[in-house]
């Protein structure tokens, strides 16, 4: 789903997060632990601006992440399907899907 402004310089980055998943720390079933993936898809109208936009992405997700009350740690890449160009629409675009995963405990 594009924006419905795209930015002047043709490029920008779709986030598609899952619903998350809590997981029992132990048999006593508190649910402590907290997991959700999510994709970052970087959209450009050339290859070198789509992983451009990739790039921003990795480097702004390498900051730590703070949640109060929780240990988080950094969002772990799982990577993702080369890049793509889509010719289906006018002018072609770039893809690059790039997967992560967030776990966090309180």
């Amino acid at each position: 789903m594009a924006p419905s402004s795209i930015p002047s310089n043709g490029v920008y980055v779709v986030l598609y997060f899952d619903p998350g998943q809590s997981f029992a720390e132990s048999l006593a079933d508190q649910r402590t632990d907290f997991a959700v993936s999510f994709q970052a898809t970087a959209v450009g109208p050339t290859a070198e601006k789509c992983r451009w936009a990739t790039q921003r992405v990795r480097m702004a997700l390498h900051a730590p992440l703070t949640v109060s009350g929780r240990a988080a740690w950094r969002p772990e890449e799982l990577g993702g399907p080369p890049m793509q160009r889509d010719d289906d629409v006018s002018p072609p675009l770039y893809y690059l899907p790039v997967q992560y995963r967030l776990q966090s405990t309180s």
